[in-house]
């Protein structure tokens, strides 16, 4: 057993061991994330820990020291998320011990995770390689002007019926079937969908998270198709706090969110292990479904 697999280590004078997250009480891994300026509420752990696995690192006293999460969606790849070591451990290669047991949970599939600014040079040095930028861009959403349909379009809330068409449509925008993830956002989201002669072809979901709403997935085959089903959710929420993590810099739907109050807050690189998770740039049709809008930074 590698010192980065080891089941304890003393970490800042204290006995350290891994437990599994689901048997973690919910508060400490809030505070865990509160003491990082993260904004997940106790409601959002859940939600993950329902959908995903992971483990936490207990000192002797009973204290959560750090937390890592990973979310399979079939036997060829998985991600990576809410991996956080409290602040005054960061230093003292926490981090490399909880990757190195979360990675041996994954072992055989290829890897994607949304890295911050703190966390590049680990992941860096587990071999990870970058691959774009998330442009988290959140703030209080400004009520849009009214907006004509893109051609041929028509706009409709999300059905229980349209499930298997949104998640044909994200497979191909995401690279891996998250029809499971899909159904339990559905079950907590308000969601919209365009539609060309009644086929989807695009579609967004919207839910609470953090200090207000989250936007995400957006999945389109183009700008004008991806505003059209953010457009409803702006206007919904228009005066409140709004976030949206986009990989899109520049354009029209760029453009769109700066105009609805929603700047560029921070900057998260998504990265690999194994296979390039993200289509090479150029290699989609132009009318073939992208990824806008994540579902979080830890869920891609």
């Amino acid at each position: 057993m590698s010192a980065l697999t080891s089941e304890s280590r003393f970490v800042d004078s204290f006995e350290t061991r891994i437990a599994d997250i689901n048997s973690v009480d919910i508060d400490k891994l809030h505070a865990l994330s509160m003491s990082v300026a993260w904004p997940h509420r106790r409601e959002d752990w859940q939600f993950l820990r329902d959908f995903g696995h992971g483990i936490a690192a207990i000192d002797e006293i009973g204290r959560i020291l750090g937390s890592a999460m990973w979310f399979p969606y079939d036997g060829r790849f998985a991600t990576i998320g809410m991996v956080i070591t409290s602040p005054r451990l960061q230093a003292n290669g926490a981090g490399q011990w909880l990757m190195g047991h979360a990675l041996d949970q994954v072992a055989g599939r290829n890897l994607g995770l949304n890295a911050t600014r703190a966390a590049r040079r680990l992941y860096l040095s587990l071999n990870f390689v970058r691959e774009a930028s998330v442009f988290q861009c959140h703030g209080e959403a400004i009520l849009p002007p009214d907006m004509e349909l893109p051609p041929g379009a028509a706009i409709r809330a999300v059905e229980a019926d349209d499930l298997e068409a949104i998640a044909a449509l994200d497979s191909i925008a995401f690279g891996a079937d998250r029809t499971l993830l899909l159904a339990r956002l559905l079950a907590n989201s308000k969601g919209v969908v365009l539609t060309r002669a009644g086929r989807v072809e695009a579609f967004s979901l919207c839910r609470r998270f953090g200090r207000g709403h989250v936007i995400g997935p957006v999945v389109a085959g183009n700008d004008a198709d991806a505003i059209a089903v953010v457009h409803p959710h702006v206007v919904e929420h228009a005066g409140a706090f709004l976030r949206l993590d986009t990989r899109e810099k520049g354009g029209t739907f760029a453009d769109f969110l700066s105009r609805c109050g929603l700047p560029i807050y921070d900057i998260v690189t998504t990265m690999s292990l194994g296979e390039p998770w993200l289509p090479v740039p150029g290699g989609r049709g132009m009318q073939e479904p992208k990824t806008y809008a994540l579902v979080s930074q830890a869920l891609g």
